[in-house]
């Protein structure tokens, strides 16, 4: 398949997921009808739902997905490890426990320091998680596990301080949720900023990324300043992760089925793959959220249920296939 129509493809499933979203819920609206009212509102019940309650939702599922997507590429890359992703790595649980710590002790703090507070907690959470796998050697299966152990230890301090702090705890609820009902323009004007930054900064990286990739010795004989050029992918994609967090909520396994998935179709030239990786970690989210809203309808199951049912076989799958190598 050429790789413009994989892009052509990926952009129509997107659209197709935006649609559905628009669309469908606990009341849904005949597509041809969003699509109007979406354009031309008006002062209707439906006009309402759309504008009001399902576009700011489907702003952000999209926006988290394709940063969680380019997260995890990004993470893989730099550290050769097929098994890295900000869940598995501890830096969405490390995040969501830095967003509790804001709004339990830090009430008055402005949302604006939300995603601040979350990129601190998710750097401090992956960079423990791999001071613990370098103690007895770095390899992809010890680093995964170091990092499921540094995210249950950040989600038991999170529970830990839900039940010391019941009421206080309650502001920090959608952050913790995994999932993206009752998303508003002000969650979308909290995380845009930050999320369209990173991915732009991650598109004009894709060359060092495609370097490093390639391994240290091999990047240093070409000229790359490898310390500082892991350094920078590493931040951007903890930063990628951690706005996502602020405002969906730790969601599990889409940095991990997005990027295999954008490698299989493009190969490992990252600067085909990053782009692609967004459109389908965008379109993945999305699409989720949709079937989350569905199966019990008018009732939500909490979309980072429904990743973690799609991502947990794969993972399995995945470390048993590294782990015969």
């Amino acid at each position: 398949m050429r790789r413009p129509l994989i892009f052509v493809l990926a952009a129509a499933l997107l659209i197709l997921a935006l649609l559905a979203s628009l669309a469908l819920g606990a009341s849904d609206i005949h597509p041809g009808r969003v699509a109007r009212l979406l354009f031309a509102p008006d002062d209707g019940t439906d006009s309402l739902v759309i504008h009001t309650l399902r576009l700011p939702r489907t702003v952000v599922a999209a926006l988290a997905g394709a940063g969680l997507g380019v997260s995890g590429l990004l993470l893989q890359g730099v550290t050769r490890n097929p098994l890295a992703d900000p869940g598995i790595l501890g830096v969405e649980a490390g995040g969501a426990l830095a967003i509790l710590v804001m709004v339990v002790f830090f009430p008055g703090a402005p949302a604006g320091l939300f995603v601040p507070a979350a990129f601190l907690g998710g750097a401090l959470a992956a960079a423990l998680a791999y001071g613990v796998a370098r103690r007895v050697g770095v390899t992809p299966l010890r680093l995964a596990l170091a990092g499921v152990a540094v995210a249950s230890l950040a989600g038991a301090v999170t529970r830990g301080l839900q039940l010391l702090f019941e009421e206080r705890a309650r502001g920090a609820l959608f952050a913790l949720s995994g999932s993206v009902a009752g998303r508003t323009w002000e969650q979308v004007a909290q995380v845009a900023p930050w999320l369209g930054l990173g991915l732009g900064l991650s598109l004009l990286l894709t060359p060092r990324v495609n370097v490093l990739a390639l391994g240290e010795d091999v990047a240093r004989s070409l000229g790359a300043r490898t310390e500082r050029d892991s350094a920078l992918v590493t931040v951007l994609g903890v930063l990628l992760a951690a706005a996502s967090v602020s405002v969906v909520g730790p969601v599990g396994f889409v940095g991990l089925i997005v990027p295999h998935a954008a490698r299989a179709l493009m190969g490992p030239d990252h600067r085909l793959s990053l782009p692609l990786a967004a459109l389908l970690g965008a379109a993945f989210l999305t699409l989720a959220d949709v079937v989350a809203r569905l199966i019990d309808r008018p009732a939500e199951t909490p979309v980072g249920i429904l990743a973690a049912a799609a991502g947990a076989p794969f993972f399995v799958l995945l470390a048993r296939r590294i782990g015969r190598r």
